[in-house]
């Protein structure tokens, strides 16, 4: 449950379209609160106090204020980038000057739902009123069951009550679901945390340039795939064409494969040929690694072998 002012969630009220969120905080900082698929409410400050919505967990990364507008736009809670830059200042108690862009903590969130001004719910009797950062609960704790169980069934659309009491999310970085809400991550999220993941490089290039810096899907979604940060690459743009169009791929050992087909057709190509064989950059942390099916798929049905 994190803790948010009028205006932000004001804001995004009045905007329905806006389902995937940032629910941003002033400084960088981390976020390991929740897993992905987990439900996240917003708790409005005082002198309001209530549950003004939820929706659920995408992931988290530092990302620059232009960063996040480039990413989400208004779906910041903000009308503009300066007046993003605004609000994060006063709450830094410093403003920030139009030369800064200084990073901020992105909390993504999908599914969006803000309740109405007549159906806000009271926070948890435990929710002291001191705490300005959230906190989290176990949802099938006795003594907050029900209460969780009648919100999150809102923030489904449910009229009936939900069962807290199995697993809210798979195991692996699987951002959402199923069984809860029909999509994964968020496409804006997707980019973010692709992004993140790969330390703002290449996977193949090694290219720092970030304007041309694309998250890939390995599998698309028109064929199958999913906003998933183990079905991601971060390429470079014209990389990430030359992927789509099946030119080059990355075999299950994370090796760069480059077709034939990319000399014979264009007499072009040599910088990939070069590497071809030598494995791409990977995520530090193991799990977010590509999936060995998705990349095993992308080779039997998009790479051209001859």
């Amino acid at each position: 449950m994190g803790v948010t002012d009028e205006t932000w969630f004001r804001f995004l009220a009045d905007r329905p379209h806006l389902s995937e969120v940032n629910f941003w905080r002033p400084s960088g900082g981390s976020f390991r609160a929740l897993t992905p698929g987990e439900p996240f409410l917003f708790k409005a400050h005082y002198p309001l106090n209530r549950i003004v919505g939820g929706g659920f967990f995408s992931g988290f990364e530092r990302l620059r204020i232009s960063e996040a507008w480039e990413l989400f736009g208004e779906a910041n809670g903000a009308p503009s980038i300066d007046e993003l830059s605004r609000r994060v200042g006063r709450y830094r108690k410093q403003a920030i000057e139009r030369t800064e862009d200084p990073f901020i903590g992105c909390i993504f969130v999908r599914d969006a739902v803000f309740f109405p001004d007549g159906s806000m719910a009271d926070p948890p009797p435990s929710f002291a009123a001191n705490l300005v950062q959230g906190k989290t609960y176990d949802l099938a704790a006795p003594e907050t069951a029900d209460y969780f169980n009648a919100l999150i069934g809102r923030l489904l659309g449910a009229t009936f009550d939900v069962d807290l009491t199995g697993p809210w999310h798979r195991s692996g970085p699987v951002y959402g679901d199923p069984r809860l809400v029909p999509q994964r991550l968020g496409q804006q999220s997707f980019k973010a945390v692709v992004l993140g993941a790969y330390g703002r490089r290449c996977a193949v290039t090694g290219n720092k340039v970030q304007p041309v810096l694309q998250a890939a899907h390995i599998r698309p979604l028109p064929l199958g795939g999913e906003h998933r940060l183990d079905n991601g690459l971060l390429l470079k743009s014209d990389v990430h064409i030359l992927f789509d169009h099946g030119y080059l791929g990355v075999d299950p050992k994370y090796r760069l494969v480059v077709s034939p087909r990319l000399r014979s057709e264009f007499g072009n190509g040599d910088q990939f040929y070069a590497r071809a064989g030598t494995q791409i950059a990977l995520p530090e942390s193991r799990r977010d690694w590509p999936k060995s099916e998705f990349l095993e798929w992308h080779i039997d049905t998009v790479f051209k072998a001859a």
